[in-house]
């Protein structure tokens, strides 16, 4: 029960992070998030390491699970949060989020590829389900592709007919929809690697402490990072930094570091099969989120809704294993058999 309950605060955390992130890339750069957020990301590691006694464990690890866990940092906490960010800050956090979902059937299609992992009926209904989902989401966002990304105004009507030259104007959110899906399918796809890259480093040092691995990833991307404060302009960029800017993205830095905490915790007594689905629930907490905070700055209808859900729906059954599912669902042999059929993999 508790590592349920760590999953679901670790999701819910995750959607707050993004929600909070999307509020400060309205008026901020992405470049100004990433300045707080990959420092801060390592710092929080450390500070686990130190907590959990780890530190010791950073010494550990050979080289090939240096390699791998450096690529990890670099590919998740640089080019893929990068991604994440600007997708957000483009289109908003409802119509990307199900795209960057896509991650799981990602991370799946590798695992078949690389691990010659199984790859079921099942898997493949439930990856049609996501990339269902995330097409669905972007139906009835009206003529606004080419729009720009500032929030244009429109004029308000009273009971008397339109407003006036200095009536009050209220800012409508405008999607980059193209180049939104764009950012969003490079975070899909650093996302779903990530996990593989992880797995080869623990492979190589087994019995190693994942939190020091985590350390020594961070430390690789932020080590990457820096490279792109040598760009001129980028320094002056995060000086600019607005101060309400900087309360959201330290805001987004602090709860995503809990998050991974939290699923950390969550795996350590929880089966993955029970924390997997529950972490899907962050794309619901996201929609409720980003209403409560970003309700200027999101895209919300029906076919964000369905879409969500649907993607939802759709990494759960990706996630369970077929054979447990059929069990907890009880199906006829037959239908058991033909969803378990394996497509791809040993």
């Amino acid at each position: 029960m508790l590592g349920v309950l760590y999953a679901a605060f670790g999701a819910f955390t995750f959607a707050l992070n993004n929600a909070t992130m999307r509020r400060g890339v309205v008026t901020g750069s992405v470049l100004q998030g990433m300045a707080l957020t990959v420092p801060i990301g390592g710092i929080s590691f450390l500070v686990m390491a130190i907590a959990f006694g780890a530190l010791d464990q950073l010494l550990v690890f050979p080289t090939a699970a240096l390699t791998w866990l450096a690529a990890q940092g670099v590919v998740h906490f640089v080019f893929g949060r990068y991604c994440n960010y600007k997708s957000n800050q483009l289109m908003g956090v409802n119509l990307g989020a199900p795209v960057i979902q896509l991650q799981v059937p990602f991370a799946m299609m590798l695992a078949v590829m690389m691990l010659h992992e199984k790859f079921t009926v099942l898997q493949a209904i439930g990856s049609t389900l996501m990339l269902g989902g995330a097409f669905t989401t972007q139906a009835n966002t009206g003529n606004n592709k080419n729009q720009p990304l500032a929030s244009t105004s429109k004029p308000v009507t009273t009971s008397t007919g339109p407003a006036g030259p200095h009536a009050k104007h209220k800012p409508t959110f405008q999607p980059q929809v193209f180049s939104g899906y764009m950012f969003a399918f490079g975070a899909a796809a650093c996302y779903g690697a990530s996990p593989l890259m992880a797995r080869e480093a623990f492979l190589h040092a087994p019995g190693a402490s994942t939190v020091a691995g985590g350390c020594l990833a961070y430390a690789a991307a932020t080590l990457v990072f820096s490279l792109a404060l040598l760009k001129p302009g980028s320094w002056q960029d995060i000086k600019d930094m607005k101060f309400e800017n900087l309360q959201w993205f330290l805001a987004a830095a602090v709860l995503v570091a809990i998050s991974q905490a939290l699923v950390y915790a969550s795996l350590a007594i929880a089966p993955l099969m029970v924390v997997t689905p529950i972490l899907q629930l962050s794309l619901v907490f996201r929609l409720f989120l980003s209403q409560l905070i970003n309700r200027d700055h999101e895209v919300m209808n029906g076919a964000v809704l369905i879409g969500a859900f649907t993607a939802v729906l759709g990494s759960i059954l990706v996630s369970i294993p077929t054979d447990e599912l059929a069990t907890l669902l009880s199906f006829p042999v037959p239908v058991a058999e033909f969803l378990g059929y394996r497509l791809a993999g040993r």
